[in-house]
Protein backbone atom coordinates (compact mmCIF):
# COMPACT_ATOMS: atom_id res chain seq x y z
CA UNK A 1 0.00 0.00 0.00
CA UNK A 2 1.47 3.40 -0.66
CA UNK A 3 1.09 5.73 2.09
CA UNK A 4 0.62 9.10 0.20
CA UNK A 5 -1.18 11.90 1.80
CA UNK A 6 -4.51 13.02 -0.12
CA UNK A 7 -5.76 16.21 -1.27
CA UNK A 8 -9.11 15.84 -0.12
CA UNK A 9 -10.81 12.91 2.24
CA UNK A 10 -14.45 12.29 1.37
CA UNK A 11 -17.04 10.80 4.25
CA UNK A 12 -15.86 7.41 3.30
CA UNK A 13 -12.14 7.87 4.05
CA UNK A 14 -12.52 9.80 7.61
CA UNK A 15 -14.62 6.59 9.03
CA UNK A 16 -12.35 4.08 7.15
CA UNK A 17 -9.79 6.69 9.54
CA UNK A 18 -11.50 6.89 12.53
CA UNK A 19 -11.83 3.09 13.17
CA UNK A 20 -8.38 1.84 12.12
CA UNK A 21 -6.92 4.75 14.45
CA UNK A 22 -9.35 3.12 16.99
CA UNK A 23 -7.61 -0.22 15.99
CA UNK A 24 -3.99 1.25 16.27
CA UNK A 25 -4.99 2.31 19.78
CA UNK A 26 -6.24 -1.19 21.11
CA UNK A 27 -2.69 -2.31 20.00
CA UNK A 28 -0.97 -0.24 21.68
CA UNK A 29 -3.12 -0.57 24.54
CA UNK A 30 -2.33 -3.94 24.36
CA UNK A 31 1.77 -3.27 24.23
CA UNK A 32 1.43 -0.92 26.81
CA UNK A 33 -0.40 -3.52 29.38
CA UNK A 34 1.48 -6.30 28.74
CA UNK A 35 5.17 -4.27 28.73
CA UNK A 36 4.25 -0.80 31.48
CA UNK A 37 2.96 0.84 34.16
CA UNK A 38 3.14 -2.47 37.47
CA UNK A 39 4.63 -5.22 35.43
CA UNK A 40 7.56 -3.04 34.10
CA UNK A 41 8.35 -2.16 37.85
CA UNK A 42 7.82 -5.39 38.92
CA UNK A 43 10.27 -7.14 36.31
CA UNK A 44 13.00 -4.27 36.42
CA UNK A 45 12.82 -5.22 40.48
CA UNK A 46 12.90 -8.93 39.54
CA UNK A 47 16.19 -7.60 37.74
CA UNK A 48 17.61 -5.65 40.82
CA UNK A 49 16.94 -2.18 40.09
CA UNK A 50 17.43 0.25 42.30
CA UNK A 51 14.92 3.56 43.29
CA UNK A 52 17.35 5.65 40.73
CA UNK A 53 16.84 3.03 38.16
CA UNK A 54 13.49 3.03 38.47
CA UNK A 55 12.86 6.68 37.88
CA UNK A 56 15.03 6.52 35.29
CA UNK A 57 12.79 3.59 33.77
CA UNK A 58 10.21 6.30 34.04
CA UNK A 59 12.13 8.82 32.82
CA UNK A 60 13.25 7.45 29.40
CA UNK A 61 9.96 8.21 27.53
CA UNK A 62 10.23 11.96 28.27
CA UNK A 63 13.95 12.02 27.42
CA UNK A 64 13.46 10.27 23.98
CA UNK A 65 10.88 13.22 23.52
CA UNK A 66 13.78 15.34 22.69
CA UNK A 67 14.34 13.78 19.37
CA UNK A 68 10.84 14.62 18.42
CA UNK A 69 13.05 17.54 16.44
CA UNK A 70 14.00 14.52 13.50
CA UNK A 71 9.81 14.22 13.19
CA UNK A 72 10.01 17.80 11.97
CA UNK A 73 12.95 17.15 9.87
CA UNK A 74 11.79 13.96 8.41
CA UNK A 75 8.67 15.87 7.55
CA UNK A 76 9.53 18.48 5.88
CA UNK A 77 11.42 16.34 3.42
CA UNK A 78 9.06 14.07 2.34
CA UNK A 79 5.43 15.81 3.48
CA UNK A 80 4.48 12.55 4.62
CA UNK A 81 3.13 12.41 8.10
CA UNK A 82 1.70 8.88 7.44
CA UNK A 83 5.00 7.26 6.63
CA UNK A 84 6.77 8.43 9.21
CA UNK A 85 4.43 7.25 12.48
CA UNK A 86 3.97 3.75 11.28
CA UNK A 87 7.75 2.97 10.40
CA UNK A 88 9.02 4.30 13.34
CA UNK A 89 5.75 2.71 15.47
CA UNK A 90 6.80 -0.93 13.88
CA UNK A 91 10.21 -0.13 14.84
CA UNK A 92 9.13 1.09 18.33
CA UNK A 93 7.76 -2.39 19.03
CA UNK A 94 10.55 -4.43 17.68
CA UNK A 95 13.15 -3.73 20.58
CA UNK A 96 10.27 -5.30 23.15
CA UNK A 97 10.34 -8.49 21.28
CA UNK A 98 14.11 -8.89 21.36
CA UNK A 99 13.76 -7.75 25.32
CA UNK A 100 11.67 -11.00 25.49
CA UNK A 101 13.62 -13.40 23.22
CA UNK A 102 17.10 -12.35 25.01
CA UNK A 103 15.22 -13.02 28.67
CA UNK A 104 14.02 -16.19 27.22
CA UNK A 105 17.55 -17.44 25.71
CA UNK A 106 19.04 -16.18 28.63
CA UNK A 107 21.30 -13.53 27.53
CA UNK A 108 21.82 -10.52 29.46
CA UNK A 109 19.05 -10.51 32.03
CA UNK A 110 19.89 -7.47 33.60
CA UNK A 111 18.61 -3.92 34.46
CA UNK A 112 20.79 -2.62 31.70
CA UNK A 113 19.52 -4.66 29.15
CA UNK A 114 16.35 -3.72 29.74
CA UNK A 115 17.05 0.22 29.83
CA UNK A 116 19.31 -0.11 26.74
CA UNK A 117 16.29 -1.51 24.87
CA UNK A 118 13.69 0.37 25.60
CA UNK A 119 15.78 3.56 25.12
CA UNK A 120 15.27 2.53 21.59
CA UNK A 121 11.24 1.84 21.67
CA UNK A 122 10.71 5.33 23.30
CA UNK A 123 13.32 7.07 21.07
CA UNK A 124 10.99 5.66 17.75
CA UNK A 125 7.50 6.21 20.02
CA UNK A 126 8.61 9.46 20.04
CA UNK A 127 9.61 10.41 16.85
CA UNK A 128 6.07 9.17 15.61
CA UNK A 129 4.30 10.82 18.14
CA UNK A 130 4.76 14.13 17.03
CA UNK A 131 3.86 13.28 12.77
CA UNK A 132 0.82 10.96 14.83
CA UNK A 133 -0.27 14.38 16.31
CA UNK A 134 -0.03 16.61 13.61
CA UNK A 135 -1.77 13.80 11.40
CA UNK A 136 -4.51 13.50 13.61
CA UNK A 137 -5.31 17.04 14.23
CA UNK A 138 -5.83 17.71 10.11
CA UNK A 139 -7.90 14.31 10.24
CA UNK A 140 -10.16 14.94 12.62
CA UNK A 141 -12.80 17.66 12.92
CA UNK A 142 -12.01 19.69 15.55
CA UNK A 143 -15.50 19.82 16.68
CA UNK A 144 -15.26 16.31 17.80
CA UNK A 145 -12.10 15.72 19.36
CA UNK A 146 -13.13 15.65 22.81
CA UNK A 147 -15.77 12.94 22.11
CA UNK A 148 -13.69 10.79 19.84
CA UNK A 149 -10.74 11.04 21.37
CA UNK A 150 -12.64 10.54 24.99
CA UNK A 151 -14.65 7.29 23.13
CA UNK A 152 -11.46 5.85 22.05
CA UNK A 153 -9.64 6.22 25.67
CA UNK A 154 -12.92 4.00 27.11
CA UNK A 155 -12.28 1.70 24.33
CA UNK A 156 -8.56 1.42 25.16
CA UNK A 157 -9.12 1.55 28.74
CA UNK A 158 -11.64 -1.03 28.95
CA UNK A 159 -9.53 -3.39 26.74
CA UNK A 160 -6.63 -2.86 29.46
CA UNK A 161 -9.12 -3.54 32.63
CA UNK A 162 -10.28 -7.03 30.81
CA UNK A 163 -6.02 -7.80 30.24
CA UNK A 164 -5.01 -6.34 33.36
CA UNK A 165 -7.36 -9.29 34.91
CA UNK A 166 -5.91 -12.28 33.25
CA UNK A 167 -2.65 -11.38 33.16
CA UNK A 168 -2.36 -10.69 37.22
CA UNK A 169 -4.24 -14.03 38.11
CA UNK A 170 -1.77 -15.56 35.53
CA UNK A 171 1.41 -14.27 36.74
CA UNK A 172 -0.08 -15.13 40.79
CA UNK A 173 -0.59 -18.20 39.25
CA UNK A 174 2.63 -18.74 37.74
CA UNK A 175 4.53 -16.73 41.39
CA UNK A 176 2.69 -19.55 43.37
CA UNK A 177 3.02 -22.84 41.39
CA UNK A 178 6.01 -22.10 39.18
CA UNK A 179 7.85 -18.92 41.14
CA UNK A 180 11.35 -19.67 39.03
CA UNK A 181 9.48 -19.08 35.86
CA UNK A 182 8.29 -15.68 37.01
CA UNK A 183 10.80 -13.89 34.63
CA UNK A 184 10.07 -15.85 32.12
CA UNK A 185 6.71 -15.23 32.03
CA UNK A 186 7.42 -11.09 31.83
CA UNK A 187 9.44 -12.16 28.75
CA UNK A 188 6.37 -14.00 26.89
CA UNK A 189 4.96 -10.86 27.78
CA UNK A 190 7.09 -8.66 25.88
CA UNK A 191 7.52 -10.83 22.79
CA UNK A 192 4.29 -10.97 22.52
CA UNK A 193 3.72 -6.67 22.85
CA UNK A 194 5.85 -6.17 20.17
CA UNK A 195 3.77 -8.40 17.60
CA UNK A 196 0.87 -7.06 18.30
CA UNK A 197 2.72 -3.64 17.93
CA UNK A 198 3.45 -4.47 14.63
CA UNK A 199 0.62 -5.45 13.54
CA UNK A 200 -1.46 -2.28 15.42
CA UNK A 201 1.09 0.12 12.59
CA UNK A 202 -0.03 -1.89 9.76
CA UNK A 203 -3.88 -1.24 10.41
CA UNK A 204 -3.01 2.27 11.33
CA UNK A 205 -1.14 2.70 7.88
CA UNK A 206 -4.50 2.31 6.48
CA UNK A 207 -5.98 5.86 7.81
CA UNK A 208 -5.63 8.43 5.07
CA UNK A 209 -3.42 11.49 5.84
CA UNK A 210 -4.78 14.47 4.07
CA UNK A 211 -2.25 16.60 2.54
CA UNK A 212 -0.29 19.36 4.14
CA UNK A 213 3.05 21.49 3.26
CA UNK A 214 5.44 22.21 6.29
CA UNK A 215 7.29 25.69 5.91
CA UNK A 216 10.56 25.55 4.22
CA UNK A 217 12.01 27.86 6.91
CA UNK A 218 15.24 27.21 8.46
CA UNK A 219 14.44 25.08 11.61
CA UNK A 220 15.78 27.52 14.67
CA UNK A 221 13.32 30.07 12.56
CA UNK A 222 10.71 27.77 12.93
CA UNK A 223 10.83 26.28 16.30
CA UNK A 224 11.36 30.06 17.53
CA UNK A 225 7.45 30.40 16.14
CA UNK A 226 5.47 28.87 19.20
CA UNK A 227 7.91 30.60 21.54
CA UNK A 228 6.87 33.86 20.11
CA UNK A 229 3.49 33.24 20.38
CA UNK A 230 2.33 34.52 24.08
CA UNK A 231 -0.35 32.43 25.00
CA UNK A 232 1.15 29.06 24.10
CA UNK A 233 3.95 29.84 25.59
CA UNK A 234 1.74 30.45 28.76
CA UNK A 235 0.49 27.09 28.37
CA UNK A 236 4.61 25.60 28.04
CA UNK A 237 5.09 27.31 31.62
CA UNK A 238 2.36 25.59 32.97
CA UNK A 239 2.83 22.16 31.20
CA UNK A 240 6.25 22.05 32.32
CA UNK A 241 5.71 22.65 35.90
CA UNK A 242 2.55 20.45 35.94
CA UNK A 243 4.40 17.10 34.72
CA UNK A 244 7.74 17.71 36.89
CA UNK A 245 5.70 17.97 39.66
CA UNK A 246 3.61 14.86 38.76
CA UNK A 247 6.75 13.04 37.86
CA UNK A 248 8.40 13.47 41.29
CA UNK A 249 5.94 11.45 43.03
CA UNK A 250 4.10 9.34 40.38
CA UNK A 251 6.62 7.08 39.40
CA UNK A 252 7.25 5.50 42.67
CA UNK A 253 3.09 4.97 43.70
CA UNK A 254 3.57 1.31 42.75
CA UNK A 255 7.06 0.90 44.20
CA UNK A 256 5.84 2.08 47.40
CA UNK A 257 3.04 -0.22 47.39
CA UNK A 258 5.11 -3.24 46.44
CA UNK A 259 8.30 -2.85 48.66
CA UNK A 260 7.36 -0.12 51.03
CA UNK A 261 3.53 -2.17 51.79
CA UNK A 262 4.58 -5.67 50.80
CA UNK A 263 1.65 -6.09 48.76
CA UNK A 264 1.21 -8.75 46.00
CA UNK A 265 1.17 -7.49 42.33
CA UNK A 266 -2.22 -8.84 41.77
CA UNK A 267 -3.48 -6.42 44.77
CA UNK A 268 -2.09 -3.59 42.55
CA UNK A 269 -3.48 -4.39 39.22
CA UNK A 270 -6.73 -4.51 41.23
CA UNK A 271 -5.97 -1.16 42.40
CA UNK A 272 -5.11 -0.16 38.83
CA UNK A 273 -8.68 -1.69 36.98
CA UNK A 274 -10.89 0.74 39.68
CA UNK A 275 -8.96 3.56 39.05
CA UNK A 276 -9.57 2.89 34.80
CA UNK A 277 -13.08 1.62 35.53
CA UNK A 278 -13.19 4.79 37.57
CA UNK A 279 -11.76 6.73 34.40
CA UNK A 280 -13.22 5.02 31.78
CA UNK A 281 -17.16 5.93 33.12
CA UNK A 282 -16.11 9.33 33.61
CA UNK A 283 -14.80 9.69 29.88
CA UNK A 284 -17.62 10.70 27.88
CA UNK A 285 -18.63 13.22 30.11
CA UNK A 286 -15.37 14.76 30.29
CA UNK A 287 -15.15 14.61 26.30
CA UNK A 288 -18.56 16.15 26.18
CA UNK A 289 -18.12 19.23 28.94
CA UNK A 290 -14.30 19.63 26.79
CA UNK A 291 -16.33 20.18 23.56
CA UNK A 292 -18.76 22.43 24.84
CA UNK A 293 -16.70 24.76 27.20
CA UNK A 294 -13.07 24.46 27.27
CA UNK A 295 -10.54 22.27 27.96
CA UNK A 296 -8.86 25.02 30.17
CA UNK A 297 -11.86 24.41 32.58
CA UNK A 298 -12.17 20.81 32.82
CA UNK A 299 -8.35 21.35 33.73
CA UNK A 300 -8.96 23.18 36.77
CA UNK A 301 -12.01 21.51 37.99
CA UNK A 302 -10.08 18.02 38.34
CA UNK A 303 -6.43 19.18 38.66
CA UNK A 304 -7.12 19.81 41.95
CA UNK A 305 -9.03 16.58 42.82
CA UNK A 306 -5.83 14.78 41.71
CA UNK A 307 -3.99 16.67 43.51
CA UNK A 308 -6.08 15.50 47.13
CA UNK A 309 -5.36 12.36 45.72
CA UNK A 310 -1.53 12.48 45.72
CA UNK A 311 -1.55 14.23 49.39
CA UNK A 312 -3.66 11.33 50.66
CA UNK A 313 -0.94 8.80 49.70
CA UNK A 314 0.73 10.36 52.81
CA UNK A 315 -1.92 9.25 54.55
CA UNK A 316 -1.45 5.02 53.19
CA UNK A 317 0.32 2.73 55.20
CA UNK A 318 0.48 4.73 58.41
CA UNK A 319 -2.67 2.48 59.95
CA UNK A 320 -1.74 -0.74 61.86
CA UNK A 321 -4.89 -2.46 60.47
CA UNK A 322 -4.16 -3.51 56.66
CA UNK A 323 -7.66 -3.17 55.60
CA UNK A 324 -8.05 0.33 56.32
CA UNK A 325 -4.64 1.21 54.38
CA UNK A 326 -6.12 -0.94 51.50
CA UNK A 327 -9.78 0.83 51.75
CA UNK A 328 -7.94 4.19 51.54
CA UNK A 329 -6.06 2.87 48.44
CA UNK A 330 -9.33 2.37 46.77
CA UNK A 331 -10.57 5.11 47.22
CA UNK A 332 -7.62 6.93 45.76
CA UNK A 333 -7.75 5.22 42.58
CA UNK A 334 -11.12 5.82 42.02
CA UNK A 335 -11.28 9.79 42.63
CA UNK A 336 -7.58 8.98 40.49
CA UNK A 337 -9.29 7.68 37.64
CA UNK A 338 -12.03 10.29 37.49
CA UNK A 339 -9.54 13.17 37.59
CA UNK A 340 -6.80 11.91 35.14
CA UNK A 341 -9.32 11.15 32.50
CA UNK A 342 -10.04 15.40 32.49
CA UNK A 343 -6.86 15.88 33.09
CA UNK A 344 -4.95 14.10 30.31
CA UNK A 345 -8.23 14.36 27.83
CA UNK A 346 -7.97 18.06 27.80
CA UNK A 347 -3.97 18.85 28.14
CA UNK A 348 -4.27 17.27 25.03
CA UNK A 349 -7.34 18.81 23.37
CA UNK A 350 -5.43 22.03 24.45
CA UNK A 351 -2.51 21.76 22.69
CA UNK A 352 -4.26 20.44 19.44
CA UNK A 353 -6.63 23.70 19.52
CA UNK A 354 -4.25 26.32 20.65
CA UNK A 355 -1.20 25.22 17.73
CA UNK A 356 -1.89 26.89 13.95
CA UNK A 357 -2.90 24.25 11.63
CA UNK A 358 -0.36 24.85 8.84
CA UNK A 359 2.01 24.98 11.84
CA UNK A 360 0.84 22.41 14.13
CA UNK A 361 4.02 20.04 14.14
CA UNK A 362 6.08 22.79 14.95
CA UNK A 363 4.37 23.77 17.60
CA UNK A 364 3.46 20.65 18.69
CA UNK A 365 7.08 19.51 18.94
CA UNK A 366 8.28 22.49 20.45
CA UNK A 367 5.58 21.52 23.59
CA UNK A 368 6.70 18.19 23.49
CA UNK A 369 10.20 18.79 24.09
CA UNK A 370 9.93 21.63 26.72
CA UNK A 371 8.01 19.38 28.44
CA UNK A 372 9.76 15.97 28.04
CA UNK A 373 12.97 18.11 29.92
CA UNK A 374 11.00 18.55 33.18
CA UNK A 375 8.86 15.21 32.74
CA UNK A 376 12.67 13.69 32.74
CA UNK A 377 13.90 15.74 35.55
CA UNK A 378 10.84 14.57 37.97
CA UNK A 379 11.77 10.88 38.47
CA UNK A 380 14.97 11.50 38.38
CA UNK A 381 14.60 14.01 41.01
CA UNK A 382 12.39 11.71 42.60
CA UNK A 383 14.77 8.93 43.00
CA UNK A 384 17.24 10.78 44.47
CA UNK A 385 14.75 12.14 46.96
CA UNK A 386 13.46 8.66 48.33
CA UNK A 387 17.13 7.89 49.01
CA UNK A 388 17.70 11.03 50.72
CA UNK A 389 14.83 10.28 52.63
CA UNK A 390 15.04 6.37 53.54
CA UNK A 391 17.10 7.33 57.10
CA UNK A 392 14.32 9.86 58.02
CA UNK A 393 11.42 9.93 59.69
CA UNK A 394 8.26 12.32 61.20
CA UNK A 395 5.75 11.25 63.32
CA UNK A 396 2.67 13.47 64.91
CA UNK A 397 0.27 11.90 66.85
CA UNK A 398 -2.66 12.67 69.24
CA UNK A 399 -2.04 11.01 72.78
CA UNK A 400 -4.63 11.76 75.84
CA UNK A 401 -3.16 10.42 79.17
CA UNK A 402 -5.50 9.90 82.24
CA UNK A 403 -5.60 7.46 84.89
CA UNK A 404 -8.34 5.88 83.06
CA UNK A 405 -8.01 5.77 79.76
CA UNK A 406 -4.84 6.40 77.60
CA UNK A 407 -4.89 6.42 73.62
CA UNK A 408 -2.11 7.54 71.01
CA UNK A 409 -3.82 8.43 67.86
CA UNK A 410 -0.98 8.69 64.84
CA UNK A 411 -2.25 11.48 63.04
CA UNK A 412 0.93 11.84 60.32
CA UNK A 413 4.08 9.81 59.97
CA UNK A 414 6.30 11.00 57.39
CA UNK A 415 9.20 8.47 56.47
CA UNK A 416 10.77 7.77 52.94
CA UNK A 417 7.91 7.66 50.32
CA UNK A 418 5.30 9.75 52.03
CA UNK A 419 7.65 12.93 51.97
CA UNK A 420 8.10 12.38 48.26
CA UNK A 421 4.49 11.94 47.72
CA UNK A 422 3.69 15.50 49.58
CA UNK A 423 6.79 17.43 47.91
CA UNK A 424 4.91 16.72 44.40
CA UNK A 425 1.63 17.36 45.93
CA UNK A 426 2.45 20.89 47.18
CA UNK A 427 4.58 21.61 43.65
CA UNK A 428 1.32 20.33 41.33
CA UNK A 429 -0.62 22.81 43.37
CA UNK A 430 2.10 25.50 42.44
CA UNK A 431 2.00 24.66 39.35
CA UNK A 432 -2.14 25.05 39.18
CA UNK A 433 -1.39 28.53 39.87
CA UNK A 434 -0.21 29.38 36.08
CA UNK A 435 -3.08 27.69 33.98
CA UNK A 436 -4.75 30.83 34.63
CA UNK A 437 -3.03 32.94 32.85
CA UNK A 438 -3.31 30.30 29.53
CA UNK A 439 -6.35 31.87 27.19
CA UNK A 440 -8.28 29.48 25.43
CA UNK A 441 -11.11 29.84 22.87
CA UNK A 442 -14.66 29.18 24.35
CA UNK A 443 -13.45 29.65 27.29
CA UNK A 444 -15.96 29.01 30.31
CA UNK A 445 -15.51 29.96 33.92
CA UNK A 446 -14.88 26.38 36.13
CA UNK A 447 -17.48 27.77 38.61
CA UNK A 448 -20.17 27.79 36.00
CA UNK A 449 -19.31 24.47 34.33
CA UNK A 450 -18.54 23.19 37.77
CA UNK A 451 -22.50 24.29 38.54
CA UNK A 452 -23.53 22.43 35.27
CA UNK A 453 -21.81 19.25 35.94
CA UNK A 454 -23.45 19.41 39.91
CA UNK A 455 -27.13 19.80 37.80
CA UNK A 456 -26.37 17.01 35.56
CA UNK A 457 -25.07 14.64 38.29
CA UNK A 458 -28.09 15.40 40.21
CA UNK A 459 -30.26 14.74 37.26
CA UNK A 460 -28.94 11.54 36.65
CA UNK A 461 -28.93 10.45 40.33
CA UNK A 462 -32.57 11.67 40.08
CA UNK A 463 -33.24 10.00 37.13
CA UNK A 464 -31.71 6.61 38.65
CA UNK A 465 -33.29 6.63 41.83
CA UNK A 466 -36.78 6.81 39.65
CA UNK A 467 -36.19 4.48 37.36
CA UNK A 468 -34.71 2.29 40.00
CA UNK A 469 -38.32 2.91 42.59
CA UNK A 470 -40.14 2.16 38.87
CA UNK A 471 -38.17 -1.11 38.87
CA UNK A 472 -38.50 -1.74 42.18
CA UNK A 473 -42.13 -1.20 42.65
CA UNK A 474 -42.77 -3.10 39.19
CA UNK A 475 -41.17 -5.90 40.84
CA UNK A 476 -42.98 -5.48 44.09
CA UNK A 477 -46.06 -5.66 42.05
CA UNK A 478 -45.23 -8.52 40.22
CA UNK A 479 -44.63 -10.60 43.85
CA UNK A 480 -48.12 -9.55 45.19
CA UNK A 481 -50.04 -10.68 41.42
CA UNK A 482 -47.95 -14.02 41.99
CA UNK A 483 -49.32 -14.57 45.63
CA UNK A 484 -52.56 -14.13 44.90
CA UNK A 485 -52.33 -16.19 41.80
CA UNK A 486 -50.90 -18.98 44.18
CA UNK A 487 -53.37 -18.56 46.63
CA UNK A 488 -56.58 -18.51 44.62
CA UNK A 489 -55.03 -21.38 43.34
CA UNK A 490 -54.24 -23.40 46.69
CA UNK A 491 -58.35 -22.37 47.70
CA UNK A 492 -59.25 -23.59 44.36
CA UNK A 493 -57.46 -27.30 45.08
CA UNK A 494 -58.53 -27.46 48.80
CA UNK A 495 -61.82 -26.84 47.50
CA UNK A 496 -62.06 -29.35 44.91
CA UNK A 497 -60.85 -32.03 47.13
CA UNK A 498 -63.09 -31.25 49.74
Amino acid sequence: MALKPQKELTERDLKRGLVMVIWDGLASEVVTSLTGGAFLVAMALLLGANNVQIGLLAALPMITNIFQLLSIILVRKYQNRRAISVLCIALARIPLAIIGVMVLLGEGRSINMLIFFLFFHFFFSSVSGLSWNSWMKDMIPEKMLGEYFSRRSRYTQTLNVALSIVLALLLDFIRIRYPAYELTTFAVFFVIAGIIGVIGAYLLSRAPEPQSYLSNAKLFTLLKMPLRNENFRRLLVFNSAWVFALNIATPFFTVFMLQGMGLPLSYIIVLTIISQLSSIMTLRMWGTFSDRYSNKSIIAISAPLYILCIIAWSFVGIYSRMYINLGLLVVIHVFTGISTAGINLSLTNIGLKLAPKEDAIVYLSVKNIVTAVFSALGPLVGGVLVDYFSDKNLEIRFVWDSPGFDKALKLISLHQWNFLFLIGAFLALCALELLNRVKETGEVEKDVVRRIMRTRIKSNMKDAIIIGSLITWNNQLRTILKLGKKRRTTSASETTGK
